[in-house]
């Protein structure tokens, strides 16, 4: 802990999102209202109101017309509506609560996903487009996207929430088959983009670091229920086989190869910036392909899904999600 700040809020020393998401242990108990406004209103945000610091700023040449800006455009974009979806869903959380614990931890990741939805949104200005008509462009380039891959999902989640009435099968739908499956694509981009626009690179850090609470919350609400209702790991596993069953019917492979395929190109035009950065020790960025990176995503997937799965005691579970493609590169 510095100057009272968790380590897992900590700007400078929280974890990677993969690390921490795969091995803390952090509860509703410890995850309060209170908790959200030392350790990340008043912790991870300190000095960051739109989610970087003022001393950091977008180069020039991620304003200029190209490849590069138009995948980072692109990923803005559909990360935008992304969190938007995610802010609406997390209201029937609210609503559904079955206690003061999970009313306020919930109420805190309601405005954690609000922010990110800001801040995603708002770096498009940086990038050059105009601010009036901006919600209009992002739904217009994203209407794809949310017609093919996010409108299923959200559908998926109110389904479970809404209509089925299902506190618990709503935290394993959202914090192990949305939010886990978007993790390790989640951590590459922070890693990918740091450099390239250290902009972008905090804005990622800042909403990894809102992911790795949320994904440990969720994992501990699970495991604590199943201890105390072991009745339900089938129900708990069936939701796990309908979310599988989801993804197996989703095609966002040409959103995220078109977006990555754009990258490949930029980041070989700024050789100069990226020469000698390693996406991970040992592996260079300008070495990897649009296909090396879903791969490796792919094997962070496995690797987080075992973790959190084992945590909550449902290691039978992990073969249901094993190499779901990443979402968001």
């Amino acid at each position: 802990m510095t100057n009272g700040i968790p380590l897992e809020a900590d700007w400078h020393d929280a974890p990677g999102l993969l690390e921490g998401a795969g091995s803390l242990p952090l509860t509703l108990e410890q995850c309060d209202l209170g908790y959200w406004f030392s350790a990340v209103a008043q912790g991870t945000l300190a000095g960051r109101p739109r989610g970087y610091s003022a001393d950091v700023v977008t180069p020039e040449y991620m304003r200029e017309p190209g490849p590069l800006r138009e995948a980072l455009r692109l990923e803005l974009a559909y990360r935008a509506l992304d969190e938007e979806a995610a802010t609406k869903v997390l209201a029937d959380y609210v609503a559904t609560a079955p206690g003061v614990k999970e009313l306020e931890f919930f109420s805190t990741q309601l405005l954690d996903e609000a922010r990110h939805h800001m801040i995603f949104r708002d770096h498009l200005l940086n990038l050059g487009l105009p601010k009036e008509g901006l919600m209009d462009w992002i739904r217009t380039v994203g209407a794809d996207y949310e017609k093919q891959v996010l409108r299923p999902i959200k559908e998926f989640a109110q389904q479970i929430t809404r209509t089925e009435g299902d506190f618990i099968g709503g935290v394993v739908a959202f914090a192990i088959i949305i939010e886990g499956v978007l993790a390790a694509s989640t951590e590459l981009s922070e890693r990918k983009w740091g450099v390239l626009d250290p902009v972008a690179g905090e804005i990622a850090r800042g909403a990894a670091i809102d992911e790795i609470r949320h994904l440990a919350v969720g994992s501990s609400i699970v495991r604590e229920h199943l201890i105390k209702h072991p009745e339900e790991r089938e129900h708990v596993i069936g939701i796990l086989h309908r979310g599988r069953e989801l993804w197996g019917e989703i095609n966002d492979r040409e959103f995220v190869m078109h977006r990555e395929e754009l990258f490949q190109e930029g980041m070989l035009q700024r050789r100069d910036v990226l020469e000698g950065f390693e996406l991970f020790p040992g592996t260079m960025l300008l070495d990897t392909t649009a296909q090396s990176r879903w791969d490796l995503a792919a094997k962070w997937n496995d690797e987080l899904a075992e973790s959190r799965l084992r945590y909550m005691g449902i290691p039978e579970a992990i073969d249901l999600l094993r190499a779901q493609a990443p979402r968001i590169l």
